[in-house]
């Protein structure tokens, strides 16, 4: 069928397409351009079998009653197709459309015409029966064309395909994570972990030379850092170490009696402040 369209076409279009009917009255010129355009487009073996006819008129009619009987063959195949073809069978809707255009073709062909009307209800009939509230809002429209049903069904395809994709990508009750800012995270901690550091470098210096020397005698350490470690960095230490408080009037006698024995011994003059009487 299709080839035979074209061919009408093309000799229409050359001015030439009454050389195929019968007992027509063109020109022999026109007649041998008819004939070498049904021989180029013809096969091979047909080419040679109908080597000795020279008149486009005969060829086409020979052509005819060999392939003419193709309507008694495709008109039950078109029509069984036809009955089983539904609509939920398909997951595309061109797809549908390309089955459902190649047998109305077909049948046309055979000469069986399908209609519009025809159309519309082969595919209201055969929804999937989960989409019946869908093929009642569609029947609602009225529609009088395929091409107005089929435009919509397109339509509905497509939404429902971004839909599918937006709930995929993200699904129901899930979101987004907030991006961590370390600043704000660690900044506060940092910052107060660089304070505290630095108060206990600056107070508790002779506190931590306390805390290293607990166990060994403080009457041995000399200069500056024993009398520190007596003043400043001696809060703290009460604080980290109460049982140590308890020892800290033994120690001051002690010391009080070495200075008093050191400065009945020793005249001379202190290396800090300058008296006597004491080291």
């Amino acid at each position: 069928m299709p080839w035979i369209i074209d061919v009408k076409m093309h000799l229409e279009s050359m001015g030439i397409s009454n050389t195929i009917n019968e007992n027509n009255d063109c020109s022999t010129q026109d007649k041998a351009r008819a004939q070498v355009f049904l021989r180029k487009h013809i096969d091979e073996m047909l080419r040679f079998e109908y080597l000795d006819v020279t008149d486009p008129s005969i060829l086409w009619n020979h052509l005819k009653e060999r392939f003419d009987h193709e309507k008694e063959v495709i008109l039950p195949n078109a029509r069984d197709e036809w009955r089983t073809l539904r609509f939920q069978d398909f997951k595309k809707v061109n797809e549908y459309n390309s089955a459902l255009f190649r047998i109305c073709s077909q049948l046309k062909y055979c000469g069986h015409d399908v209609t519009d009307e025809d159309m519309l209800e082969k595919t209201y009939s055969t929804f999937h029966a989960s989409n019946i509230t869908l093929m009642q809002q569609y029947r609602m429209q009225r529609f009088t064309k395929y091409s107005e049903l089929n435009a919509c069904l397109l339509v509905a395809e497509q939404n429902n395909e971004l839909l599918m994709k937006n709930h995929e990508s993200r699904p129901t009750g899930s979101v987004a994570l907030p991006k961590a800012n370390a600043i704000n995270v660690y900044g506060p901690r940092n910052s107060t972990r660089g304070r505290g550091r630095g108060r206990g470098r600056r107070r508790g210096r002779g506190f931590g030379r306390c805390q290293f020397n607990r166990n060994q005698n403080f009457n041995s350490s000399r200069g500056r850092g024993n009398s520190y470690n007596r003043g400043r960095g001696q809060k703290r230490n009460n604080y980290h170490s109460p049982q140590r408080n308890n020892s800290q009037p033994q120690e001051k006698a002690k010391v009080a009696r070495h200075d008093a024995g050191t400065s009945q011994k020793s005249d001379a003059t202190c290396y800090r402040c300058g008296s006597t009487g004491h080291l």
